[in-house]
């Protein structure tokens, strides 16, 4: 393992360095691993792992090349170890949320477009007063998904889409248990528009934290 790790790490310098760019093709499997000083299985076996993260992309019969390195790209791996949480931590999933949502909010109030507002206030109305929590929750995540997007920040962005999984069960559990939930959120949903409409970029942040800790505190009285 420590002569894979080594592998990664020269691999890596390699990029970091400015030596192999977004979109390039690795050299020759032998040409590479004597240009680093390892051996063809311990390049081998680095070149696997990275290919794991989404640094690396091996294309069968064609080589292996440098990924986009995009933020999204790379930030899938902290998504798929985030499905494997646990249910006593979606609290602490919360809490994340909670710092971050409400940042990328804000900023969202000053990039958001007119054109996008009435886009969301569209899905709003299209949902209606009374809809099914299945719905709602659908709903919810694209609602903050839209707005996230537009805050300018894709590494942000990302964190936030990765983050979002593991709280839609504890949102599912809330809109079926708590009699006021549907009603709060909606109510919640508008008040988050109407902040981004007027580009009052502390009321969206205050709104979203709200809306975030309106299940993060129905969720530690149900523990």
């Amino acid at each position: 393992m420590a002569v894979t790790d080594e592998a990664i790490e020269k691999i890596k310098g390699m990029i970091v360095s400015g030596a192999l760019r977004p979109g390039d093709r690795l050299p020759k499997e032998s040409e590479l691993a004597a240009d680093l000083g390892l051996s063809r299985n311990s390049l081998r076996e680095a070149v696997r792992a990275l290919s794991l993260i989404r640094i690396l992309d091996v294309r069968q019969g064609d080589g292996t090349y440098v990924t986009s390195l995009d933020p999204q790209l790379l930030l899938e791996a902290m998504s798929f170890v985030v499905d494997f949480h646990r249910d006593d931590t979606v609290l602490e999933f919360l809490a994340v949320r909670r710092i971050l949502e409400p940042a990328a909010t804000a900023m969202a109030a000053a990039q958001i477009s007119e054109r996008q507002l009435d886009e969301l206030s569209a899905r709003l109305d299209a949902l209606g007063t009374t809809p099914s929590v299945e719905e709602l929750v659908a709903c919810d995540l694209e609602f903050h998904r839209a707005i996230v997007r537009t805050s300018g920040n894709s590494v942000l962005c990302s964190l936030l889409d990765g983050l979002s999984g593991p709280t839609t069960r504890a949102r599912i559990w809330r809109g079926l248990t708590q009699e006021d939930a549907v009603s709060r959120t909606l109510h919640e949903h508008r008040a988050i528009l109407a902040a981004l409409r007027d580009r009052d970029a502390e009321a969206a942040r205050s709104w979203a934290t709200v809306h975030i800790a309106s299940v993060e505190q129905w969720l530690r009285s149900a523990l």
